[in-house]
């Protein structure tokens, strides 16, 4: 789904990027671009959470991120509707509105509020709903916000504990992991190795419910492939 709204917002992202530093690579969701390796790129989404949008579900944010050889240094995720704007600077923190931000203390899955989204594709779906099996039983409750920038600033604010997507993008994750690291949780690969913002799957959490999560999200997926 795309509508006017997502370009005029591209638009004006763009040209004020342009502006101010014409040489650095960019890659936005719609107009497409750069390669993200350059030495600065920007990562833009004007507006993710589209379909949320489009069905006036009050979930979608702008989500920007400026990457140095393709790691992430500033990312900035603004929530248009509740006036939060969610900042991290490599080395310098996450905040919300200038108050810090630290990932939730939850130390046990069954206390923990797990997010996921669903992706398009039949088999991320099978999947993700094999995660669905496997983490519901075990987790205090479930969240699909259908928004994966907001899913990981509240990540990183500690209003979710985790959040798993096996659809993602790198103007869906480039700002958000930045947020989660930055307030002191973890994100990796499917393998267990480093998040890349080049990589559809990442497993996002407190860090203290990483191991655990990403075992069943493992064995989710393992599942599906027999």
């Amino acid at each position: 789904v795309v509508t006017e709204t997502d370009a005029v917002a591209e638009a004006i992202i763009l040209d004020l990027i342009r502006e101010r530093f014409p040489d650095h690579a960019i890659l936005s969701e719609e107009a497409g671009g750069d390669p993200i390796d350059n030495h600065y790129a920007w990562v833009v989404d004007p507006l993710d959470g589209t379909t949320n949008f489009a069905h006036r579900i009050p979930l979608f944010a702008v989500s920007i991120a400026l990457l140095e050889e393709g790691e992430p240094i500033i990312g900035v995720i603004h929530d248009p509707l509740r006036d939060q704007t969610f900042v991290a600077e490599r080395g310098e923190g996450s905040r919300v509105n200038g108050t810090p931000l630290r990932v939730s203390q939850v130390t046990d899955l069954d206390r923990a509020v797990v997010g996921l989204d669903w992706g398009h594709s039949d088999e991320v779906r099978a999947q993700m709903l094999a995660y669905l099996q496997e983490v519901a039983p075990r987790c205090y409750t479930m969240r699909a916000l259908g928004c994966a920038a907001l899913a990981l600033a509240y990540v990183a604010a500690g209003w979710l504990d985790s959040y798993a997507n096996l659809a993602l993008k790198p103007w869906d994750t480039a700002a958000g992991i930045l947020l989660i690291t930055e307030a002191g949780g973890r994100c990796s690969a499917l393998d267990g190795g480093p998040y890349r913002v080049d990589l559809p799957g990442c497993l996002a959490t407190n860090d203290l419910i990483h191991e655990e999560s990403l075992t069943l999200l493992q064995a989710s997926i393992a599942r599906c492939e027999v």
